[in-house]
């Protein structure tokens, strides 16, 4: 698999971002443009930019930002392993959240009671 022969010469943000499949459908792509959260070149991205090889995208997704750098040009979804040699990735990894000590209640206990709960407020801070 590979990019398709009649790559073109520039494509749409919003479409290319659908394209390798950062985004499920190609309105999400639009509306996170709209909302702020695509940078091209780190520069706030409307849907309509385009896009050419060597560019560099920061897509921020909930709790986490993907830094792609694109390397072909797609306007049409293509499967997976097609569409990962359209952009490298230069996301760094996601840090690891720490499990939280909250107490685990044994299934079929039932509902905390009235001590218990105020234990498990006093626990998360919530006095």
């Amino acid at each position: 698999m590979s990019i398709p022969k009649s790559a073109p010469a520039a494509v749409r943000i919003d479409a290319w971002l659908w394209a390798i499949r950062a985004y499920k459908t190609r309105s999400a792509a639009t509306a996170a443009c709209r909302a702020g959260h695509v940078k091209l070149n780190d520069v706030n991205a409307k849907a309509a930019h385009t896009v050419v090889p060597g560019d560099t995208i920061r897509v921020r997704q909930p709790g986490w930002e993907r830094i792609l750098e694109v390397r072909g040009l797609i306007n049409k979804r293509v499967g997976a392993e097609a569409a990962s040699h359209c952009f490298t990735d230069h996301t760094p990894p996601r840090p690891v959240l720490p499990a939280l000590g909250l107490p685990q209640r044994d299934r079929g206990t039932g509902r905390p009671t009235k001590k218990d709960r105020r234990e498990m407020d006093r626990l998360r801070g919530e006095d």
